[in-house]
């Protein structure tokens, strides 16, 4: 594919990010498109506050989108467009939908500056050890749940992905 192709792609992103954070106020100024084979398949864009969700971000959404339309939640081959590089969530997100590979537009730093968004904050969180971490995690009934572990790592027909 060349250049004008993935320009393309991306302008259409950033229309829904403008979508999402000016016209709408659904949530931030954040949008994606995938895209398999020189063509979108999916589209999403950042609907926060419109859901209550916090977990409803542009990158997810079109994720999701594109499992449906692909009828699988594994998209091998697909290239994710997003208007801002993806937050920690999101970049997850893509590497379990097997996303091969990612174009953003702005970045990390533009988002903290222009739209005080604290996903640089949440990458260095990541990396702390968990009990330095800002969320206060504490294992509990942990031979409990790792009898389950142990009866579904037995079965042949488990779920795998």
């Amino acid at each position: 594919m060349d250049m004008k192709e993935h320009e393309k792609f991306m302008r259409r992103a950033i229309e829904l990010s403008r979508k999402a954070g000016v016209e709408l106020k659904s949530g931030g100024v954040f949008g994606a498109v995938i895209v398999k084979d020189g063509k979108i398949i999916a589209e999403g864009y950042n609907q926060v506050m419109k859901n209550k969700d916090a977990t409803c971000h542009a990158e997810v959404d079109a994720i999701r989108n594109a499992g449906k339309a692909l009828g699988t939640p594994h998209l091998e081959g697909c290239t994710l467009y997003t208007s801002a590089f993806c937050c920690p969530m999101c970049l997850c997100a893509a590497y379990w939908a097997h996303i091969k590979e990612i174009y953003y537009a702005a970045t990390v730093e533009d988002a903290k500056q222009y739209g005080d968004f604290s996903d640089v904050d949440y990458y260095k969180e990541m990396c702390k050890e968990i009990a330095d971490r800002k969320i206060k995690c504490t294992e509990l009934l942990r031979a409990e749940a790792v009898e389950v572990w142990k009866e579904f790592s037995k079965m042949t027909d488990r779920a795998r992905y």
